[in-house]
């Protein structure tokens, strides 16, 4: 109880590991098992998150999804954390990249055709100049967000130990909605600038 632990098994055979793991499984829980012999290969293939050690054996690294090179067991809480945090950065990105590219559609079309159909001139909410600037705009602005968002790729989206739906909304607020807002604002001012110095 001291060192935060509700229970363990000692002394188990495989068959009992396995069992253990998928019961904790059938529960709804998401289980993480590190293991370094050919005892605990079973359980490492049936876990939701397997750490083998490097210094163990050949048959516990192939049942694992990954191998700890320090073999330090302590680290299967760093380990998961950072699978989430990747597993967030990566859902961010993908959410602010859908919003951003359905923004930069409905923003660049109605100026793409407004020369050719007039009467979709209202649809021009951005009173984008003309089909050339629209077109450059959001070239420009493609060329422009991407280096901006590679650190965020780099570095991550922080992890933050909250409740999934609580996780869910922030970044739908952050990166979706920021990813609908960011090209209309952007678009519309490198249009401004491209009309402004006369390019088209």
């Amino acid at each position: 109880a001291e060192a935060g632990v509700d229970d363990f098994l000692a002394e188990a055979t495989p068959e009992t590991k396995l069992e253990l793991i998928r019961e904790y499984q059938a529960k709804g829980h998401l289980v993480a098992m590190t293991g370094d012999g050919t005892n605990d290969a079973p359980a490492l293939a049936q876990a939701d998150v397997a750490v083998a050690m490097n210094a163990g054996t050949q048959v516990a690294k192939e049942a694992s999804n990954m191998v700890d090179l320090d073999s330090n067991p302590t680290k299967l809480i760093s380990v998961v954390e950072v699978g989430k945090q990747m597993l967030m950065t990566r859902g961010s990105l993908t959410t602010f990249s859908i919003a951003n590219d359905v923004a930069k559609y409905f923003a660049i079309i109605p100026a793409i055709f407004m020369a050719a159909l007039p009467h979709l001139e209202p649809l021009n909410v951005m009173g984008l100049a003309s089909p050339k600037s629209a077109i450059l705009s959001a070239v420009i602005f493609n060329a422009m967000v991407i280096p901006c968002l590679i650190p965020i790729a780099l570095k991550g989206v922080k992890y933050r130990a909250v409740g999934a739906n609580e996780l869910l909304q922030r970044n739908l607020l952050v990166y979706g909605l920021g990813g609908v807002i960011v090209p209309f604002v952007g678009i519309k001012l490198i249009d401004l600038v491209i009309a402004g110095i006369g390019l088209a």
